[in-house]
């Protein structure tokens, strides 16, 4: 099944690309072509940045699917501060060139949700996790695992969309939030699941199963 809930273009981005390609139009009518360029450039980028195709869901029912696309820049064993429990971390770092649409990791209910204002240092860095802006989803697994899925802003992202509240159900990659401009991703995970990804690796939303579950784990109350 492929979650293709808008037409190529997230509607996110609609009314940033209509005044991209608006200012674009003007100053060709204005300036000439050769003036102009620049602003079809800045109209061309923006239309990219707000691409969202359609992803085929793997169907192995153990796997846990990228949220982003992007880089790996953390695989560690650290303490979820969510949840208050040690977990596994993955964490995806989103350059302005990737697709930038959000995707649930696991098939669950969110339990829970919480947004914390904070600052916007470059995402890459490992202290972005718990200085940046940040929203986090508490899912309950299907099979009764505990998720963390966490949207973090970075240096120029300044906005979190989140389209999603507790009690709705998220299918594997199922479309759940955007974060405009540049970000990263945090997955927390049970201690017993297995990882298939390294840091560096280079990972699709949906199409990438970063890890997989192993057995039930017990859950968080």
């Amino acid at each position: 099944m492929a979650y293709y809930p808008h037409p190529i273009i997230a509607r996110e981005g609609w009314l940033h690309i209509v005044i991209a390609f608006a200012v674009a139009i003007g100053a060709t009518e204005l300036l000439g072509w050769l003036w102009a360029l620049p602003f079809w450039a800045i109209a061309l980028f923006v239309l990219q940045f707000f691409r969202d195709p359609p992803r085929e869901v793997p169907k192995d029912p153990n796997a846990i699917l990228a949220p982003a696309d992007g880089r790996i820049v953390a695989v560690e064993k650290t303490q979820d501060p969510y949840l208050d429990r040690e977990a596994l971390k993955i964490s995806v770092f989103m350059n302005v060139f990737n697709v930038h649409s959000n995707r649930s990791p696991v098939d669950g209910e969110v339990r829970d949700k919480w947004y914390f204002p904070g600052k916007f240092v470059n995402a890459d860095l490992p202290k972005a996790s718990l200085e940046n802006e940040r929203n986090a989803l508490w899912i309950k697994t299907d099979r009764g695992a505990d998720v963390t899925c966490v949207q973090v802003a970075g240096l120029v992202a300044k906005r979190i969309l989140c389209h999603v509240s507790p009690g709705e159900h998220l299918a594997r990659g199922q479309r759940f939030g955007f974060i405009r401009f540049g970000s990263r991703v945090d997955v927390y995970l049970p201690l017993n699941t297995k990882i298939n990804v390294n840091i560096g690796d280079k990972v699709s939303a949906t199409l990438t199963v970063l890890a997989e579950f192993r057995e039930e784990t017990k859950a968080v109350a």
